[in-house]
């Protein structure tokens, strides 16, 4: 009969350590996902600041081409030919 008591309390034993283990890990899971989320949101403004500063980049390019270098100029002259390109398409959409 001893042995059934030994038997018990070592199974409530290994059960108490369980739960408090439980706990602790639950403790833990909750701490990770509130830190996922304060992380997604600082991932979603760095990714809003870099198209940000892309745009700027990119604003600043065209200005440069128009100031000087051959370089910019060929660049300019490109985008423009892109853009009197998407014109033309639109136009003869709009005519059909």
């Amino acid at each position: 009969m001893s042995n059934l008591v030994e038997i018990v309390d070592s199974l409530e034993n290994r059960i108490s350590k369980l739960l408090h283990r439980y706990e602790k890990l639950k403790h833990k899971n909750q701490k990770l996902e509130a830190e996922l989320t304060v992380l997604k949101e600082l991932n979603e403004k760095t990714q809003e600041e870099v198209t940000h500063w892309r745009e700027k980049c990119g604003s600043l390019k065209l200005a440069n081409s128009l100031l000087g270098s051959d370089q910019h100029k060929r660049d300019t002259k490109l985008k423009i030919n892109a853009l009197v390109r998407e014109i033309d398409q639109c136009i003869s959409q709009l005519s059909e």
